[in-house]
């Protein structure tokens, strides 16, 4: 009924930037929270950042003055701009929303992850 669809992942050398993109199709009628999370090999999934549906933020401290999370809400679409990249921040990303349908059901959705790699 909700899918979040991630992109933008990939490889990139220390120091530089991506930009991902999560968007969220279905029968919506609202998101509220945004969130990206992360994965790395052998470690326990965490937040990174979370945004409102209001724009208020919030930042894991390891991400913090690097990552901005930011969103669309006409087109229901979260973004995570990460700069200054570090191969700590290897990891799979995943895209999650707190959602609901037009029944007035409410969704927590995940996405399906992208692959970032930051090689040193």
């Amino acid at each position: 009924q909700v899918q979040l669809v991630e992109s933008g992942g990939g490889l990139v050398q220390a120091g530089g930037s991506l930009r991902l993109s999560c968007a969220a199709s279905g029968s919506i009628f609202n998101v509220y929270a945004m969130r990206w999370y992360r994965q790395a090999p052998g470690k326990q999934r965490e937040l990174v950042a979370v945004i409102t549906s209001g724009g208020s933020t919030n930042y894991a401290d390891s991400v913090k003055g690097r990552f901005t999370i930011s969103r669309d809400n006409a087109k229901n679409t979260v973004y995570l701009q990460m700069d200054s990249l570090k191969s700590e921040d290897t990891a799979d990303y995943y895209c999650n929303a707190d959602t609901q349908l037009y029944s007035g059901r409410i969704l927590n959705v995940w996405g399906q992850g992208t692959q970032v790699t930051v090689s040193s």
